[in-house]
This record gives structure tokens, C-alpha cells and sequence, in this order.
């Protein structure tokens, strides 16, 4: 009979993506797409994080008034279109209607917020799409299940997995479907102990605690920190054996990496 941490690790390995095997690590997850060179969380972005090699995108999700999923960060618009708005009191097609602000709308006149299922289309099938779940709603069975519907088929292929900062929510969407890979965005946790396939520790808790990924391996998890300045630690996360480096420049860390 296998002990807590031996059925912890076994069912981790049966739900992370088998597609990125082979690649070397750290894999490349782009943040909100290659947000450094084109606005966040649109399609102009997540193209050039695909031009770049990446294995995978990282993008934010709400729903809309008309229980759309989108791929936005805030719960309004104003910083990304300038206009005033809440996500949940807009329909899809109104924040579709909504240019971006400058100076992207300059650059990028016709992106728009896109939908998940625009980045569904436009992802290929071995980037693996990791969706935080930000609309607090995810914790609730009925609107888990609208998101594991829609990403049905990326479930079954094991190239999607949901994070967030709230346990809660990533608990529900895996309690619709328990295939899918759920991740932790770990603020204050100095030990990888939460019951998720990926962990995202914000990285000064690497420092405290060195002993973090290791013990995370162990236990068949991920890792990917959370910083938002990778590029000054990037030998020190090779040398940690971390799985994943987020960036917002993709094109830049791949060079740094040796990768180009």
C-alpha cells in the first residue's frame, strides 16, 4: 500500500503535460504573453511568445456579463483601454468594441481583449496554456465547469493547467474534472506542501528557503517563481533545478538561456 506522499507524486505524474518531454529545462512561460513587446494578454502578444519558442503561455481569466472567457488581468478596463468598466457588467462583443489605449493603439491598432477561445484557436497544440483563474467566481462548481468544458480537449491532451493565488478556485475546476493540473501561486508559503501539481513561489522564498524545489521534485511537483525580473537569477535557477522561468520577454531570456 503506498504511503501519502507516493499517491501525492504518482497522481502528479499522471496529470502534468507529457507533451513538453524531451524539451530541456527550465521550460519558457511567457507572462501574459510576450507582454514586454506587445500589450498584454492579446493575441499580438501570444503570437510573438509562440514566435519565440515557448512552452508555455501564462494568461489571466474572467468572465463577462454574457459568460464569456476572456484573457484580461484586472477586473476593469480602464488600464488597458483607457475607458471605464467593470469585466463582469460588459458583454464580449462591448469590450471587443473598446480600442486599446495608447501608447499600444498606436503600434497595435486592431488587437482588441481576446477571448479564450481567439487563444484556444491561435495556440498551437504542444504550447501548454496556463490559465490563472482570476474571477473569484471559479470557485463556485457551475462556473469551474464552464471552464473545464471549453478547454475539454486540452485537458484530455494534457496542455492546459489552471493557477491562481486562491486555492480555492483551482480545487474547483480539478473537482470537475480530476485530470486537470492545478498550480499555486505561493506569496508567503515557505514549503511546498499544497495539493498541486505546479507551485509559483514568489522567488524571494527560494532564498529563504533553498531547499524549496528540491523538495518539490520530490513530491512530483513544478516550479516556476514568480518574478518579474528573471534575467539577473537566471543561472541561480539553474542551478536550483527549476522547472519553468516566467518572462515578459520571452525573445530576450531564450537568448540568455543559449536557446537562440
Amino acid at each position: 500500500m503506498k504511503g501519502p506522499s507516493e499517491e501525492s507524486v504518482a497522481t502528479a505524474e499522471t496529470r502534468l503535460p507529457t507533451v513538453l518531454a524531451g524539451r530541456p529545462r527550465p521550460y519558457l512561460m511567457a507572462h501574459r504573453g510576450a507582454s514586454a513587446r506587445a500589450p498584454e494578454n492579446t493575441l499580438a502578444a501570444f503570437q510573438l511568445a509562440i514566435d519565440a519558442g515557448v512552452e508555455l503561455i501564462e494568461t489571466d481569466l474572467w468572465f463577462t456579463a454574457d459568460e464569456q472567457l476572456i484573457c484580461h488581468h484586472d477586473a476593469t478596463l480602464d488600464r488597458l483601454t483607457g475607458l471605464p468598466g467593470r469585466v463582469d457588467q460588459l458583454t464580449l462583443a462591448e469590450i471587443q468594441a473598446r480600442p486599446l489605449r495608447a501608447p499600444w493603439s498606436d503600434r497595435f491598432p486592431h488587437e482588441r481583449i481576446p477571448s479564450l477561445a481567439q487563444l484556444l484557436a491561435l495556440a498551437p497544440a504542444e504550447v501548454v496554456l496556463v490559465l490563472e483563474l482570476k474571477d473569484p467566481r471559479f470557485a463556485e462548481a457551475r462556473w469551474a465547469r464552464k471552464l473545464t468544458a471549453q478547454v475539454a480537449e486540452r485537458i484530455a491532451a494534457r496542455t492546459v493547467i489552471v493557477i491562481s493565488f486562491h486555492l480555492e478556485r483551482v480545487l474547483a475546476a480539478r473537482a470537475t474534472d480530476p485530470r486537470l493540473p492545478t498550480g499555486f501561486i505561493a506569496a508567503r508559503h515557505l514549503f511546498p506542501t499544497q495539493p498541486v501539481d505546479v507551485l509559483g513561489p514568489f522567488w524571494p522564498l527560494l532564498v529563504v528557503n533553498p531547499f524549496y524545489v528540491s523538495l518539490a521534485h520530490r513530491r512530483g511537483r513544478w516550479v516556476c517563481p514568480l518574478d518579474l525580473a528573471p534575467h539577473r537569477r537566471l543561472g541561480w535557477y539553474r542551478r536550483l533545478g527549476v522547472d519553468a522561468i516566467l518572462t515578459d520577454d520571452p525573445q530576450t531570456t531564450a537568448h540568455l538561456l543559449g536557446r537562440t
